[in-house]
């Protein structure tokens, strides 16, 4: 990529950055939070107890379905960019996006009345997708993408 370029003018990777970078980003992250989620629900439920390990563990797997569910919106809405028409599906993929957050509504609430554990875990369980985003893109700014 830079053997063409003269010395001192290299060009930064997030400028070459395009949508199969993004998924491999998005799969990334979703991978660090679900491995993230199951070291940091173990090690809660050891200290707290089994209620806050499984908040953790509840927050963790709907940040890691979140982004799944943010990369098929996107990858619609860049479709829709690209090619100025509506693709297939699309108002079959955001009724499935709302039906989903519904049901992530619905699994924040049961599990907040019957697990019984401290409502914090599920916050950062819920949080551990922005942390895992961030990071992932940190590393494409510093020009150290992993791929």
């Amino acid at each position: 990529m830079t053997e063409n370029i003269p010395p001192g003018t290299e060009q930064h990777p997030i400028l070459d950055f395009g949508d199969a970078d993004l998924v491999r980003l998005l799969r990334r992250a979703a991978r660090v939070t679900a491995i993230l989620g199951t070291v940091l629900a173990v090690a809660i439920g050891g200290f707290l107890g089994w209620g806050s390990g499984a908040l953790l563990a509840v927050g963790a797997v709907i940040s890691t379905a979140s982004i799944f569910e943010w990369g098929r919106l996107i990858r619609l809405f860049n479709a829709r960019m690209d090619a100025q028409r509506m693709p297939r599906g699309a108002v079959l993929t955001v009724t499935l996006f709302l039906v989903r957050l519904l049901f992530f509504a619905a699994a924040i609430y049961g599990s907040l009345k019957f697990l019984h554990g401290s409502v914090f875990c599920l916050i950062g369980g819920l949080a551990l997708a922005v942390v895992a985003l961030v990071w992932e893109a940190l590393k494409v700014l510093r020009g150290a993408d992993g791929a």
